[in-house]
């Protein structure tokens, strides 16, 4: 593929000479005659450099460099100018420029300088890329066969440019799996931008997503790209996808299918190369039925569904998250703590509501809270343990023999540790026999996960 620059010059002989030239050389050439229509040109033209007059009408050169060099940094450009002198070129070179040459053009400086710019930019991508491989991966910690299963899938689902919608509960790890899938991706190293779409009000959601134009509404004082926009070339991730109104969600329609939009307040049509990853913790199928989803988007999300499952549906894991988040901890300046094998049996068998993250807070507030390096069932009990909704969702799927089973157990267990193992206290404050409590411990086989005392 062929490299692509930009040459801007409001006198046509110049342009069309230095387009003769590069095209000569092998390059595609871009024109235009204005800073206007230069800035158009760089919103939906990919572009590997720029050869720029200073001298323009409508917006200067050197004010085009600005905008350049703060909306795409890495984009290198070229000033050329016949009013040329020290003062100016120093100023340009501050300000971004990668070269600077006076007219009457030498247009085997012009070859020279367009070819060491292009590698300039390539050498500045590649240490994009070396940055982001060198930085720490996303790692999900699981080895339960639910998680295993859609671990080994993310591979395959990477190498793909299809859309993926990616479904679970509040806290089981949806970002997690999108940046994992933008990592092993041929997009790594270039950018991927999330934007959770509950936690923007519907009436600036729009404007976030696709940008606007000066003057677009109310304290719109500049121009702003939208997360599509910066997101070009790499990995749009729509948290809380749901949650867009139905007129954003129409345009977001538009930029999968068309790969195109246009700024609020604006009329110039932007092109964009854009995966986008979404995910949810609604039934969308639901949503379609009430209205309040679009059917023909939800097609365009669901290409590759992935469904990650909530922790009560693989509590194996539940020792793996502890040992990884204490060492995480620790390793950020946090104390050094351990948990003992009565603690960990206590939390593999609570409901986590919030998941995984709120397993992971409340690890956290154990270390930070408790006074001693090893952790107990005892001090989880002292330091506010969550409790259990109205309507434990471990009870959904289960036989009313099963689901009594699992509510004995938890019951005892909590008032054991409230009464700090003491199988006396414990079977007064149930209101039950201490034979016929010791008879339910061995059962339940809660004794081999507590250290009991008579």
């Amino acid at each position: 593929m062929a490299y692509r620059i930009m040459v801007v010059d409001d006198e046509p002989q110049i342009r069309e000479t230095i387009s003769d030239i590069l095209q000569d050389e092998g390059y595609e050439v871009v024109l235009a005659a204005d800073g206007m229509e230069a800035k158009k040109k760089v919103m939906i033209e990919d572009l590997d450099g720029i050869i720029l007059d200073v001298m323009l009408p409508q917006m200067g050169g050197l004010e085009l460099l600005d905008y350049i060099h703060t909306n795409y940094p890495i984009l290198p450009v070229v000033i050329i100018s016949g009013h040329g002198n020290i003062k100016m070129a120093v100023d340009a070179m501050q300000r971004g420029g990668y070269d600077f040459i006076e007219k009457p053009l030498s247009m085997e400086r012009i070859i020279s300088s367009a070819r060491n710019a292009i590698k300039f930019k390539e050498l500045q991508t590649e240490n994009l890329n070396l940055r982001s491989r060198l930085d720490k991966p996303p790692q999900f910690i699981g080895e339960s066969p639910a998680i295993k299963s859609v671990l080994e899938q993310i591979p395959n689902i990477a190498q793909s440019d299809a859309s993926v919608l990616i479904t679970g509960e509040n806290g089981t790890g949806k970002e997690l799996i999108a940046q994992m899938i933008h990592r092993y991706s041929t997009r790594k190293g270039l950018p991927f931008v999330g934007v959770n779409c509950a936690a923007i009000p519907e009436t600036l959601i729009e404007a976030e997503l696709f940008g606007y134009e000066k003057g677009a509404f109310t304290g719109a004082t500049k121009q702003k790209k939208g997360k599509f926009e910066l997101a070009h070339k790499g990995t749009i991730f729509l948290d809380e996808v749901a949650d867009l109104s139905l007129s954003a969600q129409a345009k977001v329609l538009r930029v999968i299918q068309e790969k195109e939009l246009e700024h609020i307040g604006g009329t110039d049509i932007i092109k964009v190369d854009v995966r986008v990853i979404s995910a949810t913790n609604k039934d969308l199928v639901q949503a379609i039925k009430s209205g309040a989803f679009r059917q023909d988007l939800f097609y365009r999300l669901n290409v590759v569904p992935v469904h990650i499952p909530p922790l009560r549906e693989r509590k194996e894991d539940i020792p793996l998250l502890i040992d990884f988040f204490l060492e995480e901890i620790a390793s950020k300046g946090g104390k050094q703590a351990t948990f003992k094998k009565n603690a960990i049996n206590l939390l593999i068998n609570k409901n986590w509501a919030g998941n995984v993250r709120e397993l992971r807070n409340f690890v956290e507030r154990l270390v930070i809270l408790s006074t001693k390096s090893e952790i107990e069932a005892e001090d989880i009990m002292k330091h506010n343990f969550p409790e259990e909704s109205t309507f434990d969702a471990k009870y959904e799927d289960k036989s009313l023999k099963d689901a009594k089973r699992l509510f004995e157990k938890g019951l005892i267990i909590n008032r054991l540790i409230k009464n700090n193992m003491n199988i006396t206290k414990t079977a007064e404050t149930l209101e039950i026999e201490r034979t016929y409590l010791h008879k339910k411990i061995k059962e339940l086989e809660i004794d081999r996960e507590l250290e009991l005392k008579d």
